[in-house]
Formats: structure tokens, C-alpha cells, sequence
């Protein structure tokens, strides 16, 4: 970043963003759909068990696999955007 003249403000306001998005995604997938959702995803089959067992056991996994490519890919593209990514 040293040599770079860039908006910290922006660059930071667009990170958080981010990162608060990343957040309610994992939250809502990982604490909504696996325990406070449950009981109504319940009757919905899914590999031999029900919706709501297979959030709380591999989809909030997954999800959050993907969640971090996903913000290594978002970052990089603001790094680029605010003229800090590496070389």
C-alpha cells in the first residue's frame, strides 16, 4: 500500500460492507436455518434426512467454505478498485 494514494474511507466503508454482508450470510444460514428454522424446514427431505438437520450438519459448512472464497475474491476486487492490491 506504501506509494499508493487511495480514499481509506471508501476503501474501508466498502470493506466492512463486506464483511457485514459475509456475516448475515453465515448468521442466517448457520443459526436461522439450522436451529430457529428447523422445526419448518423439517418435513423437507434431503439425502435420506430433513432439510433442517442437513443446514445444521453440512450446509452451514459449506456455505461458509464458499463465503471465504467469495471475500478473497470481493477483496481483491476492491484492492484493485482502491489501487492496493498486490503485484
Amino acid at each position: 500500500m506504501s506509494g499508493h494514494s487511495y480514499d481509506a474511507e471508501n476503501y474501508w466503508k466498502a470493506n466492512l460492507r463486506l464483511i457485514f454482508g459475509s456475516l448475515i450470510v453465515w448468521a442466517l444460514v448457520s443459526y436461522g436455518f439450522a436451529i430457529l428454522l428447523r422445526p419448518m424446514l423439517a418435513g423437507i427431505p434431503v439425502g435420506g434426512t430433513d432439510l433442517g438437520f442437513w443446514f445444521a450438519q453440512q450446509g452451514s459448512i459449506l456455505t461458509f467454505i464458499v463465503l471465504i472464497f467469495h471475500y478473497a475474491w470481493r477483496m481483491n476486487k476492491i484492492d484493485e478498485k482502491f489501487g492496493v492490491h498486490e503485484e
